[in-house]
């Protein structure tokens, strides 16, 4: 008998391999994707404004990293004594405002020097509503009816939300292809939908929402070869298909639902010798994580000094590995 309804993922023409550089941007689940080929030695950067959800915020972020736009002190507004941007995630916030600038401007440096180099760039949407400032925000950082990429709790009065038209996203995301292709023309693109759920929305609205982002995100893969669509949202609403892989909020994906995404991410998006490679670095990287009760047993000064050759000799066969942490870790012999 059948469980699962079948779903043909399309292997990409030029799959990511090792040492290419992947630049990953939009909601939280990007990074479970991101944080994953991260502790498996990929080169990776994610969302260096932080988490975002509507590509609104995506694309301007990616146009700023693109002009390497640096920002000032009046860019800033307090609330709750803390110093925040409209276009970062909190985690970029702070109370100090001179840090806080600080922070934002070389995430922002950074991303401009990884997106010239960069091979990939995985894009994951979560939603289709964008905020607008209203004349009640209390701060001068941006005029009325500008958008945010994060409200920062602020009150709900301050903002007006709507859902944006399938045409404007397909707007944004085609302009913002283009001009990072100008800038980087070997740049290829990921597209994914989020599967988590935006319950706030309301069960409906929610689905009017990835409807809408679907249908934007399959007109620009049609529209650029060098984008493509990985169905990680159809993978977790359709295969899996029930509450079991949800986390106790019924709107995160859990652990083995993002693993079993995971699984058919690294089988579809990435060429055979680095998935072979893969299984070499996850060894070494779950024996890294091991804690001996006795450490100063022979047995456990030989399995260090046996990971300690295997880490040596990986690095040296394949430069581009960062495996820095796991040999310095096993050379204490």
């Amino acid at each position: 008998m059948q469980f699962q309804i079948p779903i043909d993922i399309k292997l990409l023409a030029e799959p990511i391999s090792y040492g290419q550089k992947i630049l990953l941007m939009g909601s939280c689940f990007t990074e479970h994707i991101g944080n994953a080929l991260a502790d498996l030695k990929f080169q990776v950067l994610q969302n260096p404004n932080g988490i975002l959800f509507a590509p609104e915020a995506v694309c301007n972020s990616l146009l700023s990293y693109k002009n390497n736009k640096q920002y000032y002190e009046s860019d800033l507004f307090q609330l709750n004594e803390v110093w925040h941007s409209w276009d970062h995630h909190s985690r970029l916030s702070g109370v100090d405002k001179a840090d806080t600038l600080k922070t934002i401007n070389q995430a922002q440096y950074q991303a401009h020097q990884y997106l010239k180099e960069a091979e990939w760039l995985i894009i994951t949407l979560g939603s289709s509503f964008s905020y607008h400032l209203t004349k009640e925000a209390d701060t001068a950082s941006l005029e009325l009816g500008s958008g945010v990429a994060n409200c920062h709790r602020a009150p709900a009065s301050w903002f007006t939300k709507q859902m944006l038209e399938i045409e404007d996203i397909k707007l944004m995301l085609e302009t913002t292809l283009k001009e990072l292709k100008a800038f980087n023309p070997n740049l290829k693109f990921i597209f994914t939908i989020s599967p988590v759920r935006h319950i706030r929305d309301g069960v409906i609205d929610n689905n009017r929402s990835k409807a809408r982002l679907i249908e934007a995100v399959h007109f620009i893969c049609q529209k650029f070869e060098a984008a493509s669509y990985f169905p990680a949202y159809e993978l977790v609403i359709d295969v899996l298909r029930d509450y079991r892989f949800y986390d106790v909020d019924l709107v995160h994906p859990n652990y083995p639902a993002t693993e079993f995404v995971l699984e058919k991410f690294t089988e579809s998006c990435i060429d055979t010798s680095s998935r072979e490679l893969m299984k070499e670095v996850r060894q070494l990287v779950i024996a890294r994580k091991h804690r001996a009760f006795q450490p100063e047993t022979k047995a456990h000064q030989k399995f260090l000094q046996t990971n300690f050759e295997k880490a040596k000799e990986l690095k040296l066969k394949y430069p581009f590995l960062d495996l820095e942490n796991e040999i310095e870790y096993f050379s204490r012999t």
